[in-house]
C-alpha cells in the first residue's frame, strides 16, 4: 500500500481537534489518537518493517522519559566503542543516535546501521509491527506519572510551536482533551496498560520501567537494563565505576548543558526544523504541582485509579 492510499484511509478515520489553535487534527487509528503524519509512518512500519532478533526497541508514550532512556541505552550498548569523552551523545541529540521507527525509518526500513541494534517508537503495543511482536527482539518500556506526563507534553508542544508561529491551546483546554484520552498516541492509560499487560505475559521480552523509580536509583536500573538487553556490566566494569559514569553522562544536567542540545537542530527533512533544546525542560518528578490546580490533579488521579483498577499497576 502506498502513502496515497494511507492518506485515503486516514481521511475516513474519526477526527478531533489537536492541541494547536490551527488546523492540526488528531485521528483515531486502532484505538489511539495520532496526527496523520505519524499514522502514515505507523502504517508503513506495520506493513514493511522486519525486526531482527538482535533489535532493542525502546517504546514510550511521548514525554515520559524517551530522551533519557535512549541516551542510557545507547551508552550501554556502545560502551566498548566509545567512552564518556568520545560518545556520539556528546555531539548529537539522542534521537539522532537511536532512529525513530515511524519517522526516521518510515520511508526505508533497509537503511539502518547494521552496527546499531537500537530503535525507538511511540507506537502502542497492540499496533506494533507483527515482526517486533513475533521476533525474539527485546522491548524496553518506560512510563511516568500521568500528571507529569501531561505537563511535559503540553510544554513540549508549546515550545515547539514557538518556532512555527503557531499557538498551543490553553493549558485548561489541553487538559480537558487529555482527560478524554485525546493526545498524541493517547489515551495515555491505554498506552501504558498495553505494555504493562504484555510485560506480565512475556517478562523475558518486555522490561517495564517507571520514570520515578529510575530517577530514585538510576545506577540500579541501568544495571538491570543492561542485563535485560544482553549487555551486562562485568564485575571489572562495575569496580571501575563505569555504571556511574554512564549515569552521569546521560543525566539531565549534563545533556541539557551540551552545546548540541542548547543550539542544535534536527529532523529538518521529515518534521521540519526542531530545536534540540525543547527536549530538555526540567526532567523533575512532581513538577505538575506548579501547573495543575488541586482539582485538576484530583481529577487525573481519579481517572488513573479507574483506568488501572485491577491491573496491579500503580502510577
Amino acid at each position: 500500500m502506498k502513502m496515497a492510499s494511507f492518506k485515503e484511509i486516514i481521511s475516513t478515520l474519526p477526527k478531533r481537534k489537536g492541541w494547536k489553535d490551527s488546523n492540526n487534527d488528531l485521528f483515531l487509528y486502532q484505538g489511539f489518537w495520532c496526527s496523520s503524519f505519524f499514522i502514515e509512518g505507523v502504517m508503513s512500519a506495520q506493513q514493511n518493517f522486519q525486526s531482527q532478533p538482535s533489535d532493542i526497541v525502546i517504546c514510550t508514550a511521548p514525554k515520559t522519559g524517551t530522551t533519557w532512556l535512549k541516551s542510557l541505552t545507547f551508552a550501554i550498548v556502545t560502551r566498548t566503542t566509545f567512552d564518556d569523552s568520545t560518545s556520539p551523545l556528546l555531539t548529537n541529540l539522542s534521537h539522532d543516535c537511536v532512529p525513530f521507527l515511524e519517522v526516521d525509518l518510515a520511508q526505508s526500513f533497509t537503511n539502518r546501521d547494521p552496527k546499531n541494534p537500537l530503535l525507538a517508537t511511540h507506537i502502542p503495543y497492540s499496533s506494533l509491527p507483527k515482526s517486533i511482536i513475533d521476533s525474539s527482539c527485546k522491548i524496553v518500556y518506560i512510563c511516568r506519572n500521568p500528571k507529569d506526563a501531561f505537563v511535559s507534553l503540553y510544554h513540549f508542544i508549546a515550545r515547539r510551536l514557538v518556532f512555527k508561529d503557531m499557538k498551543p491551546l490553553a493549558l485548561e483546554e489541553a487538559f480537558e482533551l487529555y482527560c478524554q484520552g485525546v493526545s498524541s498516541y493517547g489515551p495515555y492509560w491505554d498506552h501504558v496498560l498495553g505494555f504493562w499487560k504484555a510485560s506480565l505475559d512475556r517478562p523475558d521480552k518486555i522490561l517495564f520501567l517507571k520514570y520515578e523509580e529510575m530517577m530514585e536509583d538510576t545506577v540500579v536500573y541501568v544495571k538491570k537494563l543492561a542485563d535485560f538487553i544482553g549487555y551486562p556490566f562485568s564485575s571489572e566494569e562495575i569496580k571501575k565505576g563505569l555504571v556511574e559514569k554512564i549515569v552521569s553522562m546521560c543525566s539531565f544536567e549534563n545533556l541539557s548543558n551540551l552545546e548540541v542540545n542548547k543550539s542544535g537542530k534536527h529532523r529538518e527533512r521529515t518534521l521540519g526544523v526542531i530545536e534540540n533544546k525543547i527536549y530538555f525542560r526540567k526532567g523533575k518528578v512532581g513538577d505538575w504541582e506548579n501547573y495543575l490546580t488541586p482539582e485538576m490533579a484530583a481529577r487525573l488521579d481519579s481517572i488513573t485509579l479507574q483506568k488501572l483498577n485491577g491491573s496491579g499497576l500503580t502510577l
